[in-house]
């Protein structure tokens, strides 16, 4: 090679450096530092199936700078744009809001975590969470309690995660220490009418509920209340001795009857009176958790909302899969609280989310280490209490829900849109302009086992009461704020979703 060549390598390299820099700033700012898979900021993403507000269209959405800034529908496009991704004929719709979950960080990692949390909820088309104020250590329940689990968070996430403040004793009469704690921007507060299995998260009562909503009425954000109160009778049976063979199921339903569900609603409604239109704590709002009485206690609370309360409800999804017949001897997997009852009351609870009388789901994402599931020793009445869930509440609603004809318009409204309105999430919650390009798109029709050999993120797999079953609905991407963060299997670099804070 003669002189001229080498002298030329010194230009072609400075060129080359040039080009690298253009593509670079033509990327996004997110892919440079890991956030994203996909190396652009302004795309578009195309599909024969978008669920909008308006309806399924075919169509693209325009994304940029993390946010949907146009809608268009096929005709109006038919491949005219640059850095398009095209689906195809997979679903795209507003990522999965969850306004339940725990992620036990910090204090309590080894049992999830910000990190493999919030990995499953993307792996699940989850874009947005709440987290709870309890399992994590110390519990939410104050402002310096909160500084630490923002703390843990900070580069954690790989969806967006707002938090619930905790109402206890300790601080429901303190109408000083609950405006701080609303103030640092929790979206609302969370309290348990029954023992939590936490020392530090101890129960409520009504008078402490009254006194919370008086202080959230100013704030407008909602109280979320695990509804149950004990009896005397039932509590004793929870021992080792106390209602027949601990590896049996039905020795445990036995020490959780529909009867505290429906005695926790009964007193709930003496104080959510006080949220209609013109009383004492009008702006204040009233959410019952994870409901699995599809009898008595709905039937009270429809009442109240035909009265005016300003209250809902939700359930979840186990509650809606399985039936208490057909959990096995020793298969403590599937222990929560209020526990899954009965076929018959599981029919109830799908007609009753049907008919719009149960206004959303939630995961109740509540895992722990394997030990304390006691697998190996299956004693239903002394393992923790809690599915595992995250990653899997997209498929297994739809999976469960065909034989009552859900749509995909449902499934929005249930996991998207009316979540974003009970956590405050205005831009979020439907693919619409100017909202967060929160996006899930994923594959109704493909089914697939939910065995060891399906990527699962969750930090202990083996607890999920999910693993072994069947089900429809493979999610192919997941986008938050214009980031995809979920790709077939693999996960962003960086950790970069954002901690959402009340305003």
């Amino acid at each position: 090679m003669d002189l001229l060549h080498w002298k030329l390598f010194p230009l072609l390299a400075l060129l080359a450096s040039f080009l690298f820099f253009f593509y670079i700033q033509d990327s996004s700012k997110s892919s440079q530092s890991g956030c994203s898979l996909f190396p652009h900021s302004h795309y578009w993403i195309a599909s024969k199936r978008i669920v909008t507000p308006q309806g399924i269209i075919s169509g693209a959405v325009e994304i940029k700078g993390g946010s949907i800034v146009s809608i268009v529908k096929n005709k109006d496009w038919s491949g005219k744009f640059k850095q398009v991704v095209d689906y195809g004929n997979a679903v795209v719709m507003p990522g999965l809001i969850d306004v339940h979950a725990h992620l036990d960080d910090p204090g309590r990692a080894e049992w999830e975590g910000f990190p493999s949390g919030t990995k499953a909820a993307a792996a699940g088309g989850i874009t947005t969470l709440i987290d709870m104020p309890l399992n994590n250590f110390p519990s939410t329940v104050s402002t310096e309690t909160l500084k630490l689990k923002i703390e843990a968070a900070e580069k954690s996430i790989y969806v967006d995660v707002g938090f619930w403040g905790g109402l206890v004793p300790e601080n429901a009469f303190n109408a000083t220490a609950l405006e701080a704690l609303l103030d640092a921007c929790v979206h609302g507060l969370k309290s348990f009418m029954c023992p939590s299995g936490i020392n530090d998260f101890p129960m409520t009562d009504a008078r402490h509920i009254k006194a919370g909503l008086s202080v959230l009425a100013k704030y407008k954000r909602p109280l979320l209340v695990h509804s149950e109160i004990q009896s005397v009778v039932e509590s004793h049976l929870e021992t080792e001795d106390g209602g027949g063979d601990p590896r049996s199921y039905s020795t445990y339903l036995k020490t959780r009857p529909p009867s505290w569900e429906e005695a926790a609603v009964r007193e709930l409604l003496t104080v959510t009176k006080d949220t209609r239109s013109g009383g004492p704590a009008e702006g204040a709002h009233l959410h019952v958790v994870h409901l699995s009485d599809a009898s008595s206690s709905l039937d009270l609370i429809k009442e109240a909302k035909r009265r005016g309360d300003s209250i809902t409800v939700e359930t979840c999804p186990h509650y809606l899969a399985f039936s208490a017949e057909e959990i096995p001897d020793g298969d403590t997997r599937f222990k929560c609280a209020p526990p899954i009852r009965d076929a018959a009351n599981k029919e109830k609870l799908w007609n009753a989310l049907m008919e719009g009388d149960i206004d959303m789901l939630s995961s109740d994402h509540s895992p722990t280490v394997p030990e304390l599931k006691l697998l190996n020793d299956g004693n239903f009445l002394k393992a923790w209490g809690g599915i595992s869930s995250i990653q899997f509440v997209l498929p297994a609603t739809w999976s469960y829900g065909q034989k009552y004809g859900i749509t995909l318009e449902q499934l929005v409204s249930w996991w998207s849109e009316r979540p974003a309105k009970l956590a405050g999430q205005h831009s979020k919650g439907a693919i619409a302009i100017g909202n967060h390009a929160d996006v899930v798109v994923w594959e109704p029709e493909v089914e697939f086992d939910l065995n060891e050999d399906h990527p699962m993120f969750v930090k202990n797999p083996s607890i999920s009461a999910y693993i072994g079953k069947r089900l429809s609905g493979k999610v192919l991407a997941t986008f938050v704020r214009g980031n995809l963060v979920y790709k077939e299997g693999n996960h962003a670099f960086a950790a970069c979703g954002s901690t959402i804070l009340a305003t």
